[in-house]
Formats: C-alpha cells, sequence, structure tokens
C-alpha cells in the first residue's frame, strides 16, 4: 500500500539518535495518511492539517520511548488521531453535533437518545473510514482510534449493518 516502506525500524533509529533528515523522512512517508486520519476524525481540512502537525511534533518528542520492533504506523497514527480528537474537544464540535441529530428526529418517533445516536454515528463513521477510505487494516484502525482490535471487528460489522439497512431503506422509499 502506498505509504508503507518494507522496514521503518533504521529510519527510526536514526531519528531517535538525532538525524533529522531520518524524521522528515518519515514525516514525508506517513504525512498524507496521518492528515487524512485527521480529516476523517475532524471534518476540516484546516483542523486535520494542524492535528497531523501537532502530532508529528509530538511523535518527534515521544521517539525515544518507540518500542523496538514496534510498528511504526499505528504508532504515529494513534498520536495523530488523538491530536484531532483534542481538537474537536476543545472545539465543541461534539455538542453541535448532538444538537444538530436532536433537530433531525421528530417528536413521537421511538428513537433512541440523541447522545446515543451521536455516538453511533460517530463511531461507525470512524470505523468505516479508516478501514476502507485509509485502507488501515485491523491493528492500524485499533491503534488510530484507540480500541481493541476486536472491537474494532465488532464496530465494523454493527457499523456495515447499519449503513446496509440505511441504504435499504433509502431504495424502498
Amino acid at each position: 500500500m502506498e505509504g508503507r516502506p518494507e522496514d521503518d525500524s533504521d529510519l527510526v533509529t536514526r531519528a531517535q539518535r538525532g538525524d533529522e533528515a531520518a524524521y522528515e523522512e518519515i514525516v514525508q512517508t506517513y504525512q498524507q495518511v496521518a492528515f487524512r486520519t485527521a480529516y476523517v476524525i475532524t471534518g476540516s481540512a484546516a483542523d486535520a492539517e494542524d492535528a497531523a502537525q501537532e502530532g508529528f511534533a509530538k511523535a518527534f518528542r515521544a521517539l525515544g520511548g518507540f518500542r523496538p520492533g514496534a510498528q511504526l504506523r499505528p504508532w504515529l497514527l494513534r498520536i495523530v488521531a488523538n491530536e484531532a480528537r483534542n481538537r474537536i474537544r476543545s472545539s465543541g464540535r461534539r455538542q453541535r453535533l448532538e444538537l444538530r441529530l436532536t433537530e433531525a428526529f421528530r417528536p413521537g418517533d421511538a428513537a433512541p437518545s440523541p447522545e446515543a445516536v451521536a455516538v453511533a454515528l460517530e463511531e461507525d463513521r470512524l470505523v468505516i473510514a479508516s478501514r476502507y477510505f485509509l485502507e488501515l487494516n485491523g491493528e492500524e484502525t485499533a491503534a488510530a482510534l484507540g480500541i481493541a482490535e476486536g472491537t474494532v471487528k465488532s464496530r465494523l460489522s454493527r457499523a456495515l449493518g447499519r449503513l446496509r439497512a440505511r441504504v435499504e431503506g433509502a431504495t424502498d422509499a
């Protein structure tokens, strides 16, 4: 897949020793997938760019604690995803999403709470986008979203089921 070198261990080792060119190469290799990961979470190109940039800066500072033999891509994407989620929390977007979802339900509908719908929609969007749009494998998706790989599988299954039901409902109407 694009952006996946055979082995990052040499670059990581060199970067840990202070080789700025090695870290620049890491950034160049992963900047597109880092941006896309952050964009899927934030929904904003500007926020995604900022989150990816800050994620790379945080990763550089934490490089000394990177476990030898671990895969760089999932570790790096987790840092970027966390930074993107932090940006969402600090901007209050989640509250605006809940308000829009609350307004979308008509009174009298037997629907789940707006909070439950908001969480489910967000989880669906993140897990589907990570697996199919970003082309992350199960382990990488788990690392980027900060959840267990088994949870990725179950959320993906439920999300695809809900998506299938929505598509089938839309074609019946």
